[in-house]
């Protein structure tokens, strides 16, 4: 079961969709990818409890030098590093870094923020799997 939701997330995932996402506070360059509640085939998505689901995914750009606001996730969040390299601060739980080819579920209840420390935009994947009740980003005030 695990497999093919994890199957069936990839496979939305990577659909093209003219739907617009809107940009969240914390991220200054974000290129909306998908945001849909169904199927290719107008199917309604919704986990095995039958809570409705909604994916939502963009391209997260952050350039050399830049950094996001402090913010945490309503939703899980699987993020892929298309390019470049972010280091992100957990505050009280240290950093970590990803680079290309990384692949991780983003840190839901606990503030984070990304820098890019290198010479070369960091480009990142991210995936909201979450629904219209809960926000993808929260921001810090």
């Amino acid at each position: 079961m695990k497999t093919r939701f994890a199957a069936f997330i990839l496979a939305v995932a990577t659909v093209a969709s003219l739907a617009t996402v809107r940009a969240e506070e914390p991220y200054q360059k974000v290129q909306p990818l998908l945001a849909t509640s169904e199927t290719v085939l107008g199917e309604k998505l919704q986990l095995p409890d039958g809570s409705p689901l909604k994916i939502t995914s963009t391209i997260v750009t952050i350039d050399p030098n830049e950094e996001t606001k402090w913010h945490k996730h309503g939703v899980p969040l699987y993020a892929y590093v298309l390019s470049g390299e972010v280091t992100v601060d957990y505050g009280d739980k240290g950093t970590r870094t990803f680079g290309p080819g990384s692949a991780f579920m983003e840190a839901m209840d606990h503030w984070h923020r990304g820098t890019n420390r290198g010479k070369e935009p960091v480009r990142i994947l991210a995936v909201y799997m979450g629904s219209d009740k809960a926000k993808n980003v929260i921001p810090k005030n």
